[in-house]
């Protein structure tokens, strides 16, 4: 299927990333997010980009459930984004509630297979 990609005109890339998962869109989530985990990387800003890696990890958990239909790997996936996102309570990012919601989001996606 191919994507249309003027659909994701939102602002920042966090809010790009919260409207693909809200949209199901889980591997464009993933990619709307790497250009700032990049660049956080190349600035040296580590923990930042590591909680980066974490929304990305969550939302490639999501993708491989639902959409590449491999939940093991959904298994192996998931536990990265639990590994980083506690670090977004030490970083420092503009709009940082942005970031809690699409925390929220993912946890919340993620809660619904347990229940399924």
């Amino acid at each position: 299927m191919k994507i249309d990609y003027s659909i994701f005109n939102q602002e920042t890339a966090i809010d790009r990333f919260i409207f693909a998962v809200e949209n199901k869109y889980y591997v464009e989530a993933h990619e709307l997010l790497e250009d700032d985990w990049n660049e956080f990387k190349r600035e040296g800003q580590r923990e930042k980009a590591l909680v980066l890696k974490g929304l990305i990890n969550g939302a490639t958990a999501l993708a491989l459930y639902h959409i590449k239909k491999k939940p093991h790997g959904h298994k192996k996936v998931w536990p990265a984004f639990e590994k980083y996102i506690p670090l977004l309570d030490e970083v420092e990012l503009d709009q940082k509630e942005k970031f809690y919601k699409a925390k929220k989001l993912l946890i919340d996606l993620n809660n619904k297979l347990i229940t399924e």
